[in-house]
């Protein structure tokens, strides 16, 4: 497995999900599904005093914290993921009892934890639609020749929480000039260009976007001329 004897170390015990077949070195069971790493070697957790513990997967944040807090010892469970060239969390091993005492506790007060979900998410809504507002206005301010529902539409698009998009940068959300004029180029590349065509033609992206700069650069000069035209009009 890549990088076998260095997985993270963030306090508490590490088990590790291999990639490739490994075996114990101490007792050579495998191939392994679950792995300690110890002086630089795998050991089951038979041999790693751990077998007694359960998998839970990540998933359920409620349930997770709760079983960790019930149990006396647990450990996080990680696995390498190449392309990201990082360990990544995929839950925790925890007591068989304590996992069934965080049942309990979530069940008794699941009602109330949908509820603030609920709350959470109408909040988010809200606080969304604001930003989104914001983000078009001042792609107006920036492009007062932009079409409104243009603009609306880029900074919809943007804006999408969790979708790693500009407006969800720490520019966009602090509504930088840069970062609103990159959502405006990326928002006319895509509807105003044969862009996404040449990419489907397989043109390379870099040779497609300089094929289409001319175009680009053209909507912009339209958009900015607004200002002009409010204050000569």
């Amino acid at each position: 497995m890549t990088r076998l004897a260095t997985p993270p170390h963030h306090g508490g015990l590490l088990v590790v999900q291999p990639l490739r077949h490994k075996r114990c070195a101490a007792c050579r069971r495998g191939p392994l599904s679950l792995l300690v790493v110890e002086d630089g070697v795998p050991r089951c957790l038979e041999c790693a005093d751990l077998g007694h513990l359960v998998f839970l997967p990540r998933g359920d944040t409620a349930l997770t914290r709760r079983s960790r807090e019930e149990s006396t010892l647990s450990a996080v469970v990680v696995r390498f993921n190449r392309r990201r060239s990082r360990y990544e969390r995929q839950g925790v091993l925890v007591e068989e009892a304590a996992l069934a005492r965080a049942e309990a506790r979530c069940l008794a007060d699941a009602e109330a934890r949908r509820r603030r979900r609920a709350r959470d998410a109408k909040r988010r809504a809200a606080e969304d639609v604001r930003f989104t507002e914001a983000f078009a206005a001042e792609i107006l301010r920036l492009f007062p020749g932009c079409p409104v529902e243009r603009a609306r539409a880029i900074a919809a698009h943007a804006s999408v929480r969790g979708s790693g998009r500009v407006g969800r940068t720490a520019a966009g959300r602090a509504l930088t000039q840069g970062a609103v004029v990159s959502a405006v180029v990326a928002g006319v590349r895509h509807v105003d260009t044969p862009y996404d065509q040449l990419l489907m033609n397989g043109v390379p992206r870099y040779e497609a976007r300089r094929r289409i700069a001319r175009t680009v650069e053209a909507v912009l000069r339209e958009w900015e001329a607004g200002v002009t035209v409010r204050l000569t009009g």
